[in-house]
């Protein structure tokens, strides 16, 4: 930001200086040519009546309101006009006191005139309002600049800043998600004889971090030291293993799990069908109620696995895939594993769709 409206600034600084000079020369060339006509007018009017033996109205002919003219003798002594002040006439134009005063000797001594003195009264003033106009000109347009580069400043901003918090906010749920496993294996383990409950707990225990290591790894790791092996898997037998494994987290809130599947072979890295499988009967076994009911159906190339869960609010549903978004916040977790299920359905062109009813039902259906 810093560096953009320092360098906008430097920028506009030097155009604005180069076009002031060139205004500024432009003003002069402009008034020097003026200042020559009026001299080669009157030179040419006295030189004209002096020929012809005419009269002329000589206070007439040097009166003008954006010049003050003398004409001056021989010997530069003033014989008519509004100046006094005239001692230099060595020079053809020059500067004085802010004004630029012109010395024409073209008379050639017509009339007595042999030098004509115009001074002009305009240039400072329009060079005065050049630099006015510049000066607010400058000002608006760089505050313009301004205002674009907050603007665009919080544009590309705001994203890495929810970014950020993002990240903040998957750091702690992370800590958390694995503070609670640990806490319960490290107390389960206090005791030197362990009960069958305990047992179960620091099961279940290991199996949820189990469960987090493997999602952050396939989220951040994406695999890269592994090797995608594609082959023909029955799909009916992986979802049948997968099911025994989750029959602690089952049994720990008395859910009836119902499994309708038919035998379905399809080409797909093994790992990644479990990382799809258990993402979805992971949330199903964590927004479900207590003695609730997961159904789980494999048949005609298509997976449907509902809930008798929490539901999903409509207006959330088209975000549920969005890395670290959580639509709710009534149970843990971090927001990854529906990302994890959207990528590699994406990755197998695998068609998935939800439905969802707040406090009723959650139904996920994958077309393979």
């Amino acid at each position: 930001m810093g560096f953009y409206l320092g360098s906008s600034l430097i920028l506009m600084l030097l155009l604005s200086l180069l076009y002031y000079k060139s205004e500024k020369d432009s003003y002069f060339n402009l008034l020097k040519s003026q200042m020559h006509n009026k001299s080669s007018f009157i030179s040419s009017k006295i030189t004209y009546s002096h020929m012809l033996n005419k009269k002329i109205d000589i206070k007439t002919l040097i009166s003008d309101l954006d010049y003050s003219i003398s004409l001056y003798s021989i010997d530069k002594k003033k014989i008519i006009g509004n100046l006094n002040h005239i001692n230099e006439f060595d020079h053809h134009i020059y500067e004085k006191d802010n004004k630029y005063i012109l010395i024409d000797d073209s008379a050639l001594g017509h009339l007595g005139v042999f030098y004509i003195v115009i001074e002009e009264n305009l240039f400072y003033k329009k060079v005065k309002k050049l630099e006015i106009n510049i000066i607010i000109f400058c000002l608006l347009f760089y505050s313009i600049i301004i205002l674009i580069g907050v603007f665009l400043s919080k544009l590309f901003v705001q994203p890495i800043k929810e970014e950020r918090i993002r990240l903040d906010n998957f750091i702690k749920d992370t800590t958390h998600e694995l503070n609670t496993p640990i806490t319960a294996i490290l107390m389960s383990c206090e005791s030197n004889n362990l009960s069958e409950k305990q047992i179960q707990r620091i099961k279940l225990s290991a199996n949820r971090i189990s469960e987090i290591y493997k999602d952050l790894t396939y989220v951040f790791l994406k695999n890269k030291d592994k090797e995608m092996i594609y082959e023909f898997l029955n799909l009916e037998e992986l979802i049948n293993e997968q099911v025994d494994y989750f029959r602690p987290l089952f049994s720990k809130k008395k859910i009836t799990v119902n499994v309708n599947t038919k035998e379905f072979i399809y080409k797909i890295d093994k790992d990644d069908f479990i990382r799809l499988f258990n993402n979805l009967i992971s949330n199903a076994i964590k927004y479900n109620k207590m003695k609730g009911e997961i159904n789980i159906s494999l048949e005609n190339n298509i997976l449907i696995i509902d809930d008798t869960g929490i539901g999903i609010s409509p207006n959330k549903l088209k975000d549920i895939y969005k890395r670290y978004y959580r639509a709710t916040d009534e149970q843990g977790g971090f927001g990854i594993g529906l990302n994890i299920v959207n990528h590699i359905c994406k990755r197998y062109n695998i068609k998935i769709s939800v439905k969802s009813k707040e406090k009723a039902f959650t139904q996920f259906t994958l077309k393979f």
